[in-house]
């Protein structure tokens, strides 16, 4: 029994590992198309609070030859929590399209990626931020999950939703 134990483990162990060891980078890069470049850049930088660490733009060539595009050149924004190489990037991107499906009014009305969270030091600077944005909260957010932690739900301008994380102050 305690044989079969330590073989179990042992396997487990190194499933843990190898799975872990095929990564060449513990961050992940997300892409986000937009409509409005412009207002999704105020909503992501003047009102959560984020900061533009580059850009970069995918040419008709390879946007062909990768088939991220039909061949139609887009630049792309990279937005980082902070500027720092262990940043996840949040990568903005527009081709000045509105989106063919609605707009969702909460999380599961559609499938794939629907929200991010942001664990944040203080929500009170967001809130001013976002309130002069005139984002709208929603449910009745911030709401406590905790004795010091709140919860913030807002859409950004295509209708993503971003949970903020953390104490009022």
């Amino acid at each position: 029994m305690i044989k079969t134990s330590l073989i179990v483990c042992t396997l487990l162990i190194n499933s843990i590992a190898f799975a872990q060891s095929n990564f060449s980078s513990k961050q992940i890069g997300i892409g986000v198309v937009v409509s409005d470049i412009d207002r999704s850049l105020d909503f992501y930088v003047k009102g959560i609070g984020m900061v533009k660490t580059g850009s970069f733009t995918i040419n008709e060539d390879f946007g062909k030859r990768s088939g991220l595009t039909d061949g139609t050149a887009v630049s792309v924004t990279v937005l980082k929590l902070e500027n720092s190489p262990d940043a996840n990037e949040w990568k903005l991107m527009s081709f000045g399209k509105k989106a063919k499906h609605p707009t969702q009014k909460t999380i599961g009305d559609d499938t794939g990626m629907q929200y991010i969270t942001i664990q944040v030091k203080s929500l009170k600077p967001i809130i001013e931020r976002l309130k002069q944005q005139k984002v709208a909260f929603l449910g009745t957010t911030p709401t406590p999950l905790s004795k010091d932690t709140h919860f913030l739900l807002v859409q950004d301008p295509d209708g993503n939703f971003v949970e903020l994380i953390g104490p009022l102050e």
